[in-house]
């Protein structure tokens, strides 16, 4: 972000899934590259299942610490429709949005990690019973 508050636009030159790692590496027409975890994608979707409509609606998702991406499909020339294999599909994960996310990640980290801890939750997922 600039100093006046504005946002430039900046648009992937190559997006590729590193299904080993769970790594979503996005490569950026000012070649900077960022790196996203599958799990902060999942946890940190644009969908209004996860943010809801206002701030304070937001939700907490546990158990993601293994979830990868099954498919990543264009939209427009403006975003990526991401679906995970836990079976969320319905953000659409906008270059403004990622690049962002870029930007915020090690914060966004920090409070989703706090917030789990807060609540008794974990990152891995429940065990049958």
């Amino acid at each position: 972000m600039t100093k006046d508050g504005f946002t430039p636009d900046f648009t992937p030159v190559e997006i590729n899934y590193l299904s080993d790692e769970h790594i979503l590496e996005i490569v950026w027409d000012d070649d900077v590259t960022s790196r996203f975890s599958a799990e902060l994608l999942r946890v940190e979707s644009p969908s209004a299942e996860v943010q809801g409509h206002h701030p304070s609606e937001k939700k907490i998702i546990p158990g993601r610490r293994h979830v990868g991406i099954i498919d990543i499909v264009p939209v427009g020339n403006y975003a990526i429709r991401i679906s995970f294999d836990d079976l969320h599909d319905s953000g659409l994960f906008s270059w403004q949005y990622l690049r962002e996310l870029h930007d915020t990640q090690d914060r966004l980290w920090a409070d989703y990690l706090s917030a789990l801890e807060k609540r008794g939750l974990s990152r891995d997922p429940r065990k049958p019973s």
